[in-house]
């Protein structure tokens, strides 16, 4: 049986639970339902339509975490460490709106299908990552984007060209020495229609060109592009949310005119529950949910 089936006959579950209290007028006993567990709340004031999930996939060793960092505004870092899976979020304060992009570093979930595919269903956009000194990796690229446009097919109208940005990166420019594949191979097996850059985390070699690319097909405002905002600490970029529900649109009072952002420290995944009910959601208005499931 599909995840997403077995998610729903729990929450169907649920649904018919009701706890009894005793009325203190009647003395009958009533149902009600418990109200629900309060939310923590944001830090942000993010309208849905500028909430956006990155997910970045590929082989082991490529640079996808270094990849990562870069558009966080961090450093290349040399010592290299397994990454399980990372979760990360980015706050933007552009022009008086606030946006979010969620990044997802789905490092294992190879080896996890159903997981995997979750991870493809809530993505707005793909970044696929290979090595130019290791041609394995594009074939795992090759196969992953083939994944993509047939996972996220399932939850589209078949009568609307299928929406499933990627963009792809060889990234090791650095290592000419050690080179095994080059950019015209790579481009015969990507496709025409895919955009490729050849990169290097280390050097930052072709990153604005990639950063510009996620934020085109993505529909994000240029200005998500590192090079082009300012970073703050987080509690500079509340007051400045603060200060946009208490002002309006107008600028605060801080004087920051310029696009700025900030890395959300307490960012944490979405629960797997969470990612399976968006999912449905998603999928309802278009098909029947048995169509999407994740085997």
């Amino acid at each position: 049986m599909g995840v997403i089936k077995t998610v729903k006959e729990c929450w169907r579950r649920q649904e018919m639970k009701v706890v009894t209290r005793r009325s203190s007028s009647s003395g009958n006993q009533q149902a009600y339902r418990p109200p629900p567990e309060p939310r923590i709340l944001e830090l942000g004031v993010t309208k849905p339509r500028n909430r956006h999930r990155i997910v970045v996939l590929g082989a082991h060793k490529v640079g996808k975490t270094n990849l990562i960092r870069r558009f966080l505004g961090g450093e290349y870092e040399e010592q290299y460490e397994t990454t399980i899976e990372d979760f990360y979020r980015k706050l933007f304060y552009i022009e008086g709106e606030a946006y979010q992009i969620d990044l997802l570093d789905a490092a294992r979930e190879r080896d996890f299908p159903a997981k995997r595919r979750l991870s493809i269903l809530t993505g707005d956009i793909f970044l696929l990552v290979f090595s130019l000194d290791d041609k394995e990796t594009l074939n795992e690229v090759r196969a992953l984007l083939t994944e993509i446009r047939t996972t996220k097919a399932k939850i589209q109208k078949p009568t609307q060209p299928l929406k499933a940005p990627v963009v792809v990166c060889g990234n090791k420019a650095d290592l000419d020495a050690q080179r095994v594949v080059s950019g015209s191979e790579a481009g015969e097996v990507l496709g025409e229609d895919v955009p490729f850059f050849e990169t290097s985390a280390k050097t930052g070699t072709g990153l604005e060109a990639v950063f510009t690319a996620l934020a085109t097909l993505g529909g994000l405002p240029d200005e998500t592009r590192p090079s082009r905002h300012e970073i703050v600490p987080i509690l500079t970029y509340q007051s400045l949310c603060v200060g946009k529900r208490g002002r309006g649109r107008r600028r605060h009072s801080r004087g920051i005119g310029a696009p700025c952002a900030a890395v959300d420290p307490l960012a944490r995944r979405p629960s797997f529950t969470s990612d399976l009910r968006m999912v449905l959601g998603s999928s309802t208005k278009h098909k029947k949910p048995e169509t999407c499931q994740v085997q």
